[in-house]
């Protein structure tokens, strides 16, 4: 089992919003760069992102407190998926975001972590969201 990734970030904005940017299609978009994204906004619906590199289905949803999502990159070998959590809480006027991935291949460790130039979470996601949300 691959070492569990945790981030979190400070955003100026409230749940709701954060909530409602992470399941909406437009604005996944919007904020990933313009990377084709379809989701599905229920538990158990599924969800496309970065024009169809990752994929998934949304677990758990609690409405501007957490989404939880089983995850895979088109990449990985069939069938195999991790775990993602967005948990959401409310700090007066802004947000604190912590992200928890667990479950995915070893070998892609240092690329979700961010140790590679390529990609990542604070990359490809997490900083991108920061800027969206002003």
């Amino acid at each position: 089992m691959s070492k569990p990734i945790h981030k979190e970030i400070e955003l100026k904005t409230d749940p709701q919003r954060v909530y409602e940017t992470l399941l909406d299609s437009k604005q996944f978009s919007a904020f990933t760069g313009g990377a084709a994204a379809e989701i599905q906004r229920e538990a158990g619906g599924a969800f496309s992102c970065f024009g169809g590199m990752i994929t998934g289905r949304n677990i758990e949803l609690v409405s501007n407190r957490r989404i939880v999502q089983a995850w895979r990159v088109k990449i990985w070998p069939e069938g195999v998926y991790s775990i993602v959590t967005f948990g959401l809480e409310a700090q007066g006027s802004t947000t604190r975001l912590s992200m928890d991935h667990v479950g995915f291949p070893e070998d892609m460790r240092a690329h979700l972590n961010g140790e590679m130039p390529e990609g990542g979470w604070n990359r490809q996601y997490l900083e991108p969201l920061q800027r969206y949300l002003g």
